[in-house]
This record gives C-alpha cells, sequence and structure tokens, in this order.
C-alpha cells in the first residue's frame, strides 16, 4: 500500500483491509508523508501490518517496487490508500488466481455499485488514451492500464526489475508483464473517484510522463518478441 500525505483515509483503509479473509500481511509504504500519517501508523498492533518509510518523497512507482520487494505472501495486491477502491472487490480480483487461470489480473473501473461522485472528463479521456496506446505497444487488450488495482503471483513480480519512481509504474508494469508473456486476465471493480481538495494527486504531468513510459517501454515489448519469432 503506498502512502503519501492520507491522514484523512489511512485509518479507515486500514481496517478495511486487515477485514479482508485474504490478507496475510499488510505492507504500508509511507512515502515521506508530513501531514501526521506516520503517527497514524505507528499506532497499529496487529502483526500482519508492516511500515515502511522513505525519509522524502520519492513517488508511487519507489513506494510500490519497495513494497513488493519486501512481499513474502502467495498473491499480492497493489491498494492504494484513499478510498478510491474498495478491499471488498478483492474476492473478484483474486478468483482468478486462486484457481490457477491467471498470474495477474486488473481490476477494471466500472460504473456498477453504489452512487458515488463522477469522475473528471479529462481524467477518464487520458486513460482510455493511456489504454488505447499501451495495447497498441504491447499487443495486450487491456481495459485499464491506469487502475491501481493490480493482483500478481508472487513470482511474477519476482521475475522482472521495475525502474519508475511516479505514477509510470502502471505502464511499466503492464509492460513487462506483456514481454514475460504471464497470463491476463480482468474483473470489474467499483471505484469512487475523489477531487483535488479531498487529495487527488496526479496531474497532467503524470499523463505526459505515462505517455514516454509506454513508449520506451512498449517498444521494449515489440523488439522482444520480434526476435523471438526470428
Amino acid at each position: 500500500m503506498p502512502c503519501y500525505n492520507e491522514v484523512a483515509t489511512i485509518d479507515e483503509i486500514v481496517s478495511r483491509v486487515l477485514a479482508s479473509r485474504f490478507t496475510g500481511e499488510l505492507i504500508v509504504v509511507d512515502d515521506g508523508s508530513t501531514d501526521g500519517t506516520q503517527d497514524r501508523l505507528s499506532g497499529y498492533e496487529d502483526p500482519r501490518v508492516r511500515v515502511l518509510r522513505h525519509p522524502e518523497n520519492r513517488g508511487k512507482g519507489a513506494a510500490v517496487r519497495l513494497g513488493f520487494a519486501e512481499a513474502s505472501c502467495e498473491f499480492v495486491v497493489i491498494q492504494d490508500a484513499d478510498l478510491e477502491y474498495d478491499p471488498g472487490d478483492w474476492d473478484a480480483l483474486l478468483a482468478p488466481l486462486a484457481r490457477g487461470d491467471a498470474d495477474v489480473v486488473y481490476g477494471v473501473r466500472t460504473q456498477e455499485g453504489p452512487a458515488h461522485r463522477v469522475p473528471y472528463f479529462w481524467h477518464m479521456i487520458a486513460n482510455r488514451m493511456l489504454t488505447l496506446l499501451s495495447n497498441m505497444l504491447t499487443g495486450v487488450r487491456l481495459s485499464d492500464v491506469a487502475t491501481c488495482y493490480k493482483a500478481f503471483r508472487l513470482e511474477v513480480i519476482r521475475a522482472f526489475d521495475l525502474r519508475e519512481n511516479r505514477f509510470g509504474i502502471d505502464t511499466e508494469i503492464t509492460a513487462k508483464v506483456a514481454a514475460g508473456g504471464w497470463r491476463i486476465w480482468e474483473t470489474g471493480i467499483s471505484y469512487t473517484s475523489r477531487n483535488y481538495a479531498e487529495g487527488k494527486k496526479i496531474t497532467w504531468k503524470d499523463g505526459v510522463a505515462a505517455i514516454v513510459c509506454i513508449v520506451r517501454y512498449g517498444i521494449s515489448v515489440r523488439v522482444r518478441k520480434l526476435g523471438r519469432r526470428a
């Protein structure tokens, strides 16, 4: 669970994750928070909770990479700390892994579930464009490349070396999963978007950086596939 300045939501999301029957460990990576989040994290006594810290803010990707390096359970889920994603969806997310049908499962944000705020229009358009570009370069037909909810078998995240420090981590993961030939499934999940006043952090600069990452890693995937055919 990457976490940066989420003092308003951290207690609730930790409680929800620990309530899940699937939770064997919860690794929270505090990415240099300055709003009191660190104080909240130091108060958890549940032995399943492990708190790791960056002394300064390095970005979501850096936090995810640290969490991956420390993970030890059979299945690993990326969980944001902002309550946009509900651990109640873990049943659907983990089922294909538990059955042995998939190696990676993406949670596709849908309009199903209880009433919720309408997402930002340009965020929706940007995600569709990023997903289309990623699909074109990787040859994988995904519906939501930028979703936080990605679940993996532990051996999958052990198989590739991630480098991105910010939100480009999503597209890098997708490219490297595609390059590895892992079995990818999708499932619908609920999504409750928050606004910038509530702490939303992604900006247009992250969108531009994601495009650069898609092209860089996507071309690498294409080259590998061409090499296999030669």
